[in-house]
This record gives C-alpha cells, structure tokens and sequence, in this order.
C-alpha cells in the first residue's frame, strides 16, 4: 500500500490534477490540513473514507496515522496545499516513512505563487525585464533561514521576488527591499489566491504595507516584487521570432 503526497493546489476545488482527483475518490484513508485544503475537495472522497484533520496533530501522530494506515493495508491520499515540493513539511514525513519501511509518491499540484500570477495575469518571466524568480520567504516565528539566504542577498538581483509566509512583516520588510528595487518599484499581495474570497492588492514598496494593514491582510497571502508586474515596453521573446530558423 502507498502514501501518496498529493498537491491540492492553491485553495479552488478544480485547481487539481485528474491524477490527484482520482486517488482522492479512490484512496480509504484521507489526511489533510483543514486549515489550508478546501473542504470541497474531500466531498469526492469515499463514503466510508477515514478523513483525519492535521491542522491540530504534531509530527508524530500524523506519522502513527500513515503507518497505521500502511499496516492496515489501505492507500493514504495525504493532501498538503498548493505544491508539496515548497513548504509543505514533507520531507520530514518521507524521512519517517522510509524509516518505518513505508512506501509512497508525490503527485504536484498547483502552487500558490502560480496561482497569484494568474490572478494578476503577469507573466513573471518577462522578455528584457526579469528571467529569474525567486521563491523564498522570512524567518519569525518559523523555522531559521539557513546562512547565507538573506532578503537582502536576493534583492541586490534585482530578481522577480516571490515571498511566503512575510505578509505581516511586510511593513519592516518593505524598507529593505525598497533600497534594492527602489520605492517605486511594483508589488502585489494575492491572499487567498483562487478562493472565492480571495483578495488582491497591487502597489509599490512604497505604499502596500499600508494596504495590507489597512485590509487586515494576516495569512495565506504571497507577495510578488518586481518590474515585470508592470512591465509594458519589452522585446518580444525569441521563441516565436520570425528570424528563429525552425
């Protein structure tokens, strides 16, 4: 039997792959953070599916449930939000399971900065402007940044700059990278990307602290930095040059 580590995309029930749609109807045994997965998805579950909430478990139990599940012979469609490759904590679940001689495999889904840039419908990868994006976050409360991944160290790139987990910092924040992008530089703060509620306010280094603390902004927000959010006068790319021999 198989852990399977699913993607449940950025918080739209549709936002899944047909791949990870399919285990969740198929697998007895679905965990999830119910803080963060839309409940719609579960609807598709089995009628006689164990659901287990892992908002309120720690490590170790959420362990106990996946081996016990192993044991029991039944498949786990173990769902974390957006893409399980970028702040999901499941490296340290996998560690535990090759521990306990557990199986499993990891289905993408939809990451919440890919989400963000829909709604904003940027390309963040634009031709002149910007070709890097850079998808980090902050230390407070979490886990420390490992030395040498500084804000400041990726903001002297001058890359697009994608930023978890940071929006109630931002007012501090924004200082920081003013002095490597400048005040006027563009920023846009997507919370709840994709959901109903989901809201989006666009500004510059100047003035989107402001904003946010004016909407009350606290979680599942990403901010994007950098000119390619307003960038307008730019080459065309080469892919579909007409002088690119094909």
């Amino acid at each position: 039997m198989t852990v399977h580590f699913i993607g449940a995309g950025p918080g739209a029930a549709d936002l899944v792959t047909v791949r990870a749609a399919r285990l969740i109807a198929a697998c007895p045994v679905v965990l999830y953070a119910g803080a963060l997965v839309p409940r719609e998805l579960l609807d598709t579950a089995r009628s006689d599916a164990r659901l287990v909430d892992t908002a309120n478990l720690h490590l170790d139990q959420i362990t106990a449930e996946l081996v016990a599940a192993h044991e029991a012979g039944h498949d786990v469609a173990r769902l974390h939000s957006g893409d399980p490759s970028i702040y999901s904590a499941m490296a340290e679940q996998m560690r535990r399971l090759d521990a306990a001689g557990v199986p499993f495999d990891v289905v993408p889904g939809v990451p919440a900065f890919a989400a963000a840039a829909a709604t904003l419908q940027r390309e963040l990868t634009v031709p002149g402007v910007g070709q890097t994006v850079v998808l980090t976050r902050t230390s407070a409360r979490s886990t420390p940044m490992p030395p040498g991944e500084t804000l400041a160290a990726y903001a002297a790139t001058g890359a697009t700059l994608v930023l978890h987990l940071a929006v109630q910092r931002l007012g501090e924040l924004a200082p920081e990278l003013a002095a490597h992008y400048g005040e006027d530089c563009p920023v846009a703060v997507v919370a709840r990307a994709s959901r109903d509620d989901e809201l989006v306010l666009r500004g510059t280094l100047a003035d989107i602290a402001g904003q946010v603390e004016a909407a009350a902004v606290k979680r599942t927000a990403v901010i994007v930095v950098g000119r390619v959010l307003a960038a307008g006068e730019f080459p065309d790319s080469h892919l579909y040059s007409t002088t690119r021999a094909r």
